[in-house]
């Protein structure tokens, strides 16, 4: 199922996940279990073998956004995208995606589509702030679980003030 057309709407900012330069990004929850990465096979057989359960995460980024329930590890945003705003987090630091939010990644994760650790993995819109706004990472995502939309900064914007 698409990322919400109308997101953020209806979810809340959990907190959020820094690049080390100073910049941020939003978490935005409650995160759903009804969604792709619930039922895909490899995902689900990914999250048994680190014995980690799978929980409802949210959204990762605002202006460049990441369904990270949607999300199954494809890499096909990392690949496409031209500005590496992408990166696994996990190969940087690898702790279960529920433990992120306050967390500083300091963008030194990969960004190669076949070097995540699992498809537990996430890409995560580590560098938002870099987006040219191409739309190719929104375009080539099967399971369509990336927004871009340049207007949600002053929903970043408001939502930071919260945190």
């Amino acid at each position: 199922m698409p990322i919400a057309e109308n997101f953020p709407e209806g979810l809340k900012p959990l907190g959020k996940i820094s690049d080390g330069e100073g910049h941020f990004h939003i978490m935005w929850g409650p995160g759903r279990s009804d969604a792709e990465a619930f039922s895909d096979a490899d995902v689900k057989a990914a999250y048994e073998a680190r014995g980690e359960e799978q929980v409802p995460l949210g959204v990762s980024g605002t202006t460049v956004a990441v369904d990270w329930d949607s999300c199954v590890a494809d890499g096909a945003c990392i690949e496409a995208c031209p500005v590496q705003v992408f990166q696994w987090y996990r190969t940087e630091k690898d702790i279960p995606a529920k433990d992120v939010v306050g967390q500083t990644f300091e963008g030194t994760g990969s960004s190669v589509k076949d070097e995540r650790k699992d498809m537990t993995d996430k890409a995560d819109p580590i560098r938002e702030h870099d987006c040219i706004w191409c739309m190719a990472c929104v375009s080539v995502c099967p399971p369509q679980a990336i927004k871009v939309d340049q207007s949600n900064v002053e929903k970043h914007d408001n939502a930071a003030k919260t945190l």
